[in-house]
């Protein structure tokens, strides 16, 4: 595995490792203390630990959308960052899935107590994730669109 995807990887976990794995400590430290900080403010370990025992409701009453909201653009910059500083993301245009599923998820939250899925509202944990589908899907599509385009100038 190389140090990009291992770096990757580690900011999954919780951002800010890749960045300390990459020797960029004050950025790191950075996303470790804005992570705490939005994850405190917005409940996010009780609504993670409702959601996992499939009390929905609680979790939406707990969730503080106001602060969750900045946990998805968060998280999928920290991977980047990582990923990028790690030597990744070479590639051009390589960075749109992730920023869109930022957008994507960002979404996914704000609907995450009015959709439905098969008749159940499945809350602010797992449709966020549901969302990541469309995002990488959009996010590669319009890379794709944009690299064919690009190479016909």
């Amino acid at each position: 595995m190389n140090n990009a995807v291992e770096r990757l990887l580690w900011s999954i976990a919780l951002p800010g490792f890749g960045q300390l794995l990459n020797k960029k400590y004050i950025k790191g430290l950075t996303f470790i203390i804005l992570e705490f900080l939005i994850n405190v403010q917005a409940n996010f370990n009780s609504i993670i630990m409702y959601s996992f025992r499939g009390e929905i409701n609680l979790a939406i009453t707990e969730a503080n959308y106001l602060w969750l909201m900045f946990y998805p653009c968060l998280y999928f910059f920290a991977m980047w960052d990582a990923f990028k500083d790690a030597g990744g993301g070479q590639s051009p245009y390589i960075f749109l899935p992730f920023v869109s599923c930022a957008y994507f998820v960002t979404v996914g939250l704000m609907l995450s107590g009015k959709i439905k899925l098969f008749g159940t509202i499945i809350g602010p944990v797992w449709m966020p994730m549901l969302f990541v589908i469309p995002g990488l899907t959009v996010g590669f599509l319009v890379r794709g669109l944009l690299l064919y385009f690009h190479s016909k100038t």
